[in-house]
């Protein structure tokens, strides 16, 4: 296994000190939502590196005992498909100041690296993923749950661009799986958690009292 560092850590000052109180927020929402995008405007005015973020994608479970041509007719859109376990216990680690050793997930290869990166407890870590509103034990971790909605045509639209930019997909596979597995795994499981959201965020130009009254809990619980 290799261990990469994350290079947002500048001293360890932070270990010493006591993170009980730290703000965790959950930011869910359907596939190509604009969750980043949120997720960006956030911390954009932030500028402290006293705020980490956590993608759902890295806690994918590791499916090495599986072929590559298994590995690609796995539904990645269900909650299954996520290692809640691990994920739960990274966070409360977090939580105890303590540092953890997040997974490096490879979408060309559908299956973690063996890679890991060190992440380093903050004051506020912002936890993002198509499902992490799903799972009862994690939303209870989260202080803040967040729903970013955006319209079903423009999520596909901006898959489509993703997978074939940045994960080596083909159309066809695209198509396939938003088909098969995204559109019926997100009416089935993550258009539901909009109701465990305590703020939705429209991913438009709309959006911008809900960022600043985020940037506002966090500046507060930075002061």
């Amino acid at each position: 296994m290799r261990i990469l560092k994350n290079s947002n850590f500048k001293t360890n000052n932070y270990l010493c000190k006591n993170f009980k109180n730290m703000l965790i927020i959950g930011i869910a929402g359907g596939t190509g939502s604009g969750k980043t995008t949120v997720v960006n405007q956030i911390i954009e005015e932030l500028k402290n590196e006293e705020v980490d973020v956590i993608s759902q994608d890295s806690y994918y479970s590791d499916t090495s005992h599986l072929s590559f041509d298994e590995r690609k007719k796995i539904n990645f859109d269900h909650p299954k498909s996520i290692d809640f376990d691990l994920l739960g216990e990274h966070l409360q680690q977090l939580k105890n100041g303590e540092d953890i050793q997040q997974p490096v997930y490879s979408f060309k290869d559908h299956n973690r690296t063996g890679e890991t990166i060190t992440i380093h407890p903050r004051k506020v870590v912002i936890v993002e993923g198509i499902l992490i509103l799903t799972h009862p034990e994690i939303r209870e971790l989260f202080d803040i749950k967040i729903y970013v909605h955006a319209d079903s045509d423009e999520r596909l639209i901006r898959r489509l661009k993703r997978d074939i930019a940045e994960r080596g997909r083909d159309l066809e596979e695209v198509l396939w799986r938003y088909q098969t597995t995204l559109k019926p795994m997100h009416q089935q499981f993550i258009e539901p958690t909009k109701e465990f959201a305590d703020i939705i965020i429209p991913t438009n130009r709309y959006n911008t009292v809900a960022v600043d009254i985020v940037q506002t809990i966090i500046k507060d619980r930075l002061s």
